[in-house]
């Protein structure tokens, strides 16, 4: 095995994935507790990427208690080196989320054992199915009274559209918590409700008849593991390590992250089963992790991080090859290639510059307007990676300028902050208005904040009456003609001047689609 190869096979890199409150953060946290990359709890929260942030974006997370940018963290464990993505969970900034999911290997999905499956955990589930990305669960919150784990297990099959195989089974819940059941190792973890001690006690049981369980959790409690167990071991099958890396099965496990409980059979199990950085596709071919040149592309950026410098860091997720420090790379999108002398990566709250980077991995990269979301690097190769979406936006309304004397302001300000992703731009042919469509009303408050506090730009936005916007396409170039001159008004272009049809309700779509057959209708740029 070459240098290469080796640093590849140490790398595993993936996302944390939940509902807003479902306790990612927290998860997070732990991981890296165990990682030893941080010290105490409680540090993800109170630094997100470095303690010199403080800019208004970081206000805003702090004002509202949620995370709002994905934050990147890197740690040692079990001579492994694991990248881990903790994105927002709040719907508002979901776009951020899929982005993120583009960048990573596999994923964690934290469900709140009191909830379930909630509606924004569907919609990143769908994202994960675009790639077939290998997703682990992690039921949490098992020290409070949830639903009934059966349940859960039916619920996850049926709206996420995904097999489930238990590796953990919970012994009671809330008040009657006592454990898990490790059906992977056959051993027994016995919860005290700690949230500073890391590791549970466990007790190795290899037969469940053995009378030590009965004196642990009591006869009622134990007499319902051991039919638990049988019936579980009935009804899923052994767990295919295959099929859960080609995204068909998730292992499922269950814990309390506050009280750091179940976490670290999770991770061990994670370490074991998921996979090392894969093969990704450009347009032309498919690049393999271990190819000697570099590639990576750029799947977030993250402007004005700190006011008084104006920067703008690249997240760039390595591909293939090994990327160094000092080098210059082709940005394939300017055909031009760029020395990047600024690079580093981010140890939990840390930021430490890098010299070499591998497959897996994720550098930031200081850049001054060069590099936007989708932005291909390489050594010379001309190919583009694919898979970066941009999806309908919900709410819509048009830009209106408070001062004519800063228009350009205005434009340079909007221009940046759709090329970091904070929302889309479109931008009418006819009369050339310009609209902004988020996923979420929080991103308005969040873009004209920006753009007073970093361009000296004031403006209002006032509501628009959009259903959707919807890339179009079709084979036959003559129909689509008809199509553009036949809806002139409602048409406009994106960011990267693709067309997209504006539809003001939701009837209205669906007529149209029903007299123009030819035309295929998209809510996803990338098609």
């Amino acid at each position: 095995m070459n240098k290469l190869e080796q640093e590849i096979s140490k790398r595993r890199t993936f996302g944390i994935i939940a509902h807003p409150d479902a306790g990612k953060t927290t998860l997070t946290e732990k991981l890296l507790l165990f990682g030893g990359a941080i010290n105490k709890a409680g540090a993800v929260k109170s630094n997100k990427i470095d303690t010199a942030t403080k800019s208004d974006w970081m206000e805003i997370e702090k004002q509202r208690g949620i995370s709002v940018a994905t934050s990147v963290m890197g740690f040692e464990y079990k001579d492994l080196k694991i990248n881990l993505l903790d994105t927002p969970g709040h719907q508002d900034f979901a776009e951020d989320t899929y982005r993120t999911l583009t960048a990573v290997d596999s994923v964690v999905m934290v469900i709140d054992c009191v909830k379930g499956v909630e509606q924004q955990t569907e919609k990143l589930m769908e994202v994960c199915r675009m790639r077939n990305t290998p997703v682990i669960c992690f039921i949490n919150k098992l020290d409070r009274e949830g639903r009934d784990p059966y349940d859960l297990l039916d619920e996850i099959e049926e709206k996420l559209d995904i097999q489930v195989r238990p590796l953990t089974w919970p012994i009671g819940m809330g008040k009657t918590f006592k454990g898990v059941y490790n059906l992977f190792t056959k051993n027994l973890l016995l919860f005290k409700p700690s949230k500073q001690q890391l590791t549970a006690e466990g007790l190795e049981i290899k037969d469940l008849t053995d009378e030590r369980l009965d004196a642990t959790v009591g006869d009622t409690l134990a007499d319902q593991l051991r039919e638990d167990v049988e019936l579980i071991e009935g009804v899923y099958p052994e767990l295919d390590k295959e099929e859960y890396l080609s995204g068909k099965v998730a292992p499922v496990f269950f814990g309390s992250a506050i009280n750091s409980f179940g976490v670290k059979e999770m991770l061990d199990t994670f370490i074991n089963i998921s996979p090392q950085p894969k093969e990704r596709s450009t347009e032309g071919r498919i690049v393999k992790p271990n190819e000697e040149k570099f590639t990576g592309f750029v799947f977030k950026i993250h402007a004005n991080m700190d006011p008084k410098h104006r920067n703008r860091i690249a997240f760039v997720r390595i591909c293939s090859g090994k990327f160094q420090r000092g080098s210059s790379y082709l940005n394939v999108r300017h055909d031009k290639k760029f020395r990047f002398s600024n690079a580093t990566a981010f140890m939990a709250q840390d930021k430490e510059t890098v010299d070499e980077a591998y497959p897996g991995d994720i550098v930031g990269l200081f850049d001054t307007g060069n590099l936007k979301i989708g932005d291909t690097l390489s050594e010379g190769e001309k190919g583009v990676y694919k898979g970066i979406p941009s999806f309908s936006p919900e709410i819509f309304k048009e830009v209106i300028n408070k001062d004519a004397m800063k228009t350009k302001q205005l434009d340079k300000g909007l221009t940046q902050l759709m090329d970091e992703g904070v929302a889309q731009l479109f931008t009418f042919e006819m009369g050339a208005r310009k609209v902004v469509g988020v996923v979420g009303n929080l991103q308005f408050e969040v873009i004209q904040h920006r753009l007073k506090n970093e361009y000296g730009a004031s403006c209002e936005f006032a509501p628009m009456n959009l259903y959707k916007a919807c890339w179009f396409s079709s084979n036959d170039k003559k129909k689509l003609d008809e199509f553009v001159k036949s809806k002139y008004r409602h048409i406009a272009r994106d960011k990267d001047g693709k067309m997209v049809f504006m539809a003001e309700t939701k009837s209205w779509l669906q007529m149209v689609e029903d007299n123009f057959p030819e035309i295929d209708f998209h809510f996803q740029s990338e098609f």
